[in-house]
């Protein structure tokens, strides 16, 4: 087994709330120069700008797990993983399908750019992708698992788009095998106020839009794996963080 460090939770300028500054090659060279191994990109409710990152991760040494953050019709924001471009790509059309029909306003809200892994632009999604799909978080994980991914409440310890803000209680019920909580967030305290989670594996993430949020990893924020892969995170994630 091997130790690797992780942020499974980054944004690129594809989420409109993303600084045009987060591309691709620029969000991965980040993570190496902050001593990361594997990270996730999770723009709101696309895999867009994925395959780009992933490549750009390849030249750098980063592997670069595909996702994106879906926003459920509950308003509550789970993180998405998978394995390939390909799934990834498939859940999102799914998702995008299930977005109400809002045209994006760069003027308000900000561009979402669509990148090349040398950060040339391709063009911009026309709709906008910070609403909520109309996918719940009772339907999300079997969704997820069709395209051979998995997800996860994301900040669960936030006031708002969180899963605690949202029911007041974890979802035991739904077995979720890992939580993530923010850089901020105090494990012990929210297991002690939410038994549920005393089976859940708990990872800190920075959801970062900005390159400057972008940390270097905190201790204890490692993964043991037999290979540094994708199919290796996610069986890693689905057992709650054991090989």
């Amino acid at each position: 087994m091997v130790r690797y460090t992780y942020d499974l939770h980054l944004h690129s300028c594809l989420s409109p709330c993303g600084d045009e500054d987060m591309t691709p090659a620029n969000l991965v060279n980040m993570a190496a120069l902050l001593g990361l191994d594997i990270i996730a990109l999770t723009d709101h409710n696309t895999a867009g700008n994925c395959r780009s990152a992933i490549r750009a991760g390849e030249q750098a040494g980063i592997l670069v797990l595909p996702g994106l953050e879906l926003c459920t019709a509950e308003e509550i924001h789970m993180v998405c993983l998978f394995s390939t471009a390909e799934q990834a790509e498939g859940f999102a059309r799914e998702v995008h399908k299930s977005l109400p029909p809002i045209q994006n306003r760069p003027d308000i809200y900000g561009r979402q750019l669509l990148m090349d892994a040398g950060d040339g632009i391709l063009g911009e999604e026309p709709l906008l992708l910070v609403t909520a799909s109309g996918i719940s978080i009772d339907d999300a994980p079997a969704l997820a698992a069709g395209y051979g991914g998995i997800c996860y409440p994301a900040h669960i310890d936030r006031a708002s788009f969180s899963v605690l803000s949202s029911f007041g209680v974890f979802p035991g019920h739904l077995q979720f095998p890992v939580a993530e909580v923010s850089r901020s967030g105090n494990p012990s305290a929210l297991r002690a106020a939410h038994p549920a989670l005393k089976q859940v594996r708990l990872i800190g993430a920075s959801d970062a839009h900005y390159l400057e949020d972008i940390l270097p990893p905190q201790a204890g924020q490692v993964m043991e794996l037999p290979e540094r892969t994708a199919a290796a995170v996610l069986h890693w994630l689905g057992q709650g963080g054991k090989p």
